[in-house]
């Protein structure tokens, strides 16, 4: 089995396990060289994870794209609240933003247009189409709430975790899957869990509903740790990436998470800038010595 397992994010159905491979090797070794690291990855080092066709339509092989999904298709309650959630995020980083008020917050239809109008014109989501934004959010609420979804979508991360495999790297909706993966491999020999632009810290809306539950300590409730004592969690989140809405996740999983901010620029959620950055290098290197 691989030694480095990848896990890619959301929005990824239309591709596939070697594709995906060929964009984060090159990155993960510039990573590992600017962690001044003498070790190159090579092919069969790393494995992709790949869960992206769960969520791709039955008897759409030869489509293109997305369903055409519009504002209407938001639905009330998780997806409005993870968009509302998104929209009051980038308004916090991106300047050109319109901040929502608090009237805009109510979880009404117009408030959903608003905010994707709002998000369409972002930083961060700049050239996202709309039916690609409401899919992003029906990927994560599915992957919830759905549980043969889940199952199929584990099972592609636990198959791929082996006795060789020391490194996880698990990008977007693919830590929260990388996450529960690992719970559900006690005894795995994995050395470095490095989650990038993760949403596993959002209290109401993905804490709460992981597998395994997260248990009440002082009143608040926190995750399992997802290994051993030899495992090492590393965390990286751009301020701008409005996905990993909260940065910091040590109040969710101990103060052994070890969380630090990077900075990916224009590209605040994209894989590679994570992939290729010092600190997510350093984090590999760690894992494979």
């Amino acid at each position: 089995m691989a030694r480095v397992v990848g896990v890619h994010g959301i929005g990824k159905q239309l591709l596939g396990e070697e594709t995906l491979c060929q964009q984060w090797l090159p990155a993960l070794n510039d990573g590992l060289k600017r962690a001044e690291s003498p070790e190159r990855l090579a092919d069969a080092d790393v494995a992709m994870a790949f869960y992206g066709d769960a969520f791709r339509p039955e008897g759409e092989y030869l489509a293109v794209g997305d369903p055409l999904y519009t504002s209407q298709d938001v639905e009330a309650g998780f997806e409005t609240e993870l968009l509302l959630a998104w929209w009051k995020a980038a308004a916090e980083s991106d300047p050109g933003v319109v901040p929502p008020d608090a009237d805009t917050l109510a979880a009404t239809p117009r408030s959903v247009q608003s905010a994707l109008r709002a998000l369409s014109g972002s930083r961060f989501f700049a050239g996202l189409a709309l039916r690609a934004m409401v899919f992003d959010l029906k990927q994560v609420h599915r992957y919830l709430t759905d549980p043969g979804l889940r199952a199929r979508a584990l099972a592609r991360v636990t198959d791929q975790i082996g006795e060789d495999t020391r490194v996880v790297v698990a990008h977007s909706l693919g830590s929260v899957i990388a996450y529960e993966a690992l719970c559900a491999r006690p005894g795995h020999h994995v050395r470095a869990l490095v989650t990038i632009g993760s949403p596993l810290g959002i209290a109401n809306l993905i804490l709460h509903r992981l597998q395994p539950a997260p248990v009440a300590l002082g009143g608040q409730p926190r995750g399992v740790w997802p290994g051993g004592e030899r495992l090492v969690w590393t965390n990286l989140a751009d301020d701008g990436d409005v996905v990993a809405l909260v940065k910091d996740l040590r109040p969710s999983f101990g103060p052994q998470v070890r969380c630090a901010q990077v900075h990916n620029g224009s590209h605040a959620h994209d894989a590679a800038a994570y992939l290729t950055d010092r600190l997510c290098g350093q984090a590999v290197k760690d894992g494979l010595a």
